[in-house]
């Protein structure tokens, strides 16, 4: 029976984790640490680990292409140089969270999160960038790698994706369209950049046992879909707004964890 828990646990992980990521456009990252350890009962390093090895396969594909239908690109070079920046950010941070306790990992995700939320807040909105204008693709290649070092960085060392520094780097720093922001952060969540850091936990065995592994993978397929399929019917306040609250109440809550 313990195996069927897991696969159930491990498939409402994903699912909450995936709907969160759809809806933000952002890696599941953020949501699987934490709800494998709410969930699951996962130590700070195993549920990272856990977030990290699940987040290999493409399960950010059907939530991707939801944001592309939609009228969304991703320009390669955009592409190209985050993901330099990240698969060198993501084996430093991997082999960094190996030297650090759990509590300081924990009060690093907080002060992570608190950084993020106050880039949110503190952004200005204004019109988004044409989207028959030629030079909304040329984005300055130091600040797309130095974005993807920091999401790799975190990736690694956090266990959560990447995702939301990609998400707030473009939308925050480099004021890109919300929607187009969001896509290109899942867009990381179908290439396996986070590999280096995955294996690194993978092989000093920081991860949660196969069932619930199974169960994770396939709801964040079910949910990620679900989430986009919400983020593409609202407007880009609301969802501004949603990732603020988000952000938010994941702080709080690893707030509490490393004060327990």
């Amino acid at each position: 029976m313990s195996g069927v828990h897991d696969l159930l646990a491990g498939a409402g992980v994903g699912l909450v984790s995936g709907l969160t990521s759809g809806l933000m456009g952002t890696s599941p990252g953020g949501g699987l640490v934490i709800f494998s350890v709410l969930l699951l009962g996962a130590e700070q390093h195993v549920a990272q680990g856990t977030s990290l090895i699940t987040q290999v396969p493409p399960t950010g594909l059907a939530g991707a292409r939801r944001y592309w239908q939609s009228g969304n690109r991703s320009p390669l070079p955009w592409i190209v140089w985050i993901g330099i920046g990240f698969l060198v950010g993501g084996a430093g941070g991997g082999y960094a969270a190996a030297a650090v306790s759990d509590q300081a990992l924990q009060w690093t995700y907080v002060v992570y999160l608190v950084a993020l939320i106050a880039l949110l807040i503190l952004r200005r909105d204004r019109k988004d960038f044409s989207h028959e204008s030629g030079d909304r693709d040329q984005l300055p290649r130091l600040p797309l790698f130095l974005i993807g070092l920091l999401a790799g960085f975190s990736s690694g060392f956090m266990g959560i994706g990447g995702g939301l520094a990609i998400t707030v780097g473009l939308a925050a720093g480099l004021r890109v369209p919300q929607h187009q922001a969001q896509l290109v952060s899942l867009v990381f969540s179908v290439i396996p950049t986070n590999l280096p850091a995955a294996w690194i936990y993978w092989s000093k065995g920081l991860m949660v046992g196969w069932p619930a592994i199974i169960g994770i993978l396939a709801g964040l397929w079910i949910g990620t879909d679900l989430g986009a399929r919400m983020a593409n019917g609202v407007s880009r306040s609301v969802l501004r707004r949603v990732m603020i609250a988000f952000v938010s109440l994941m702080a709080l809550y690893m707030t509490y964890k490393a004060l327990t």
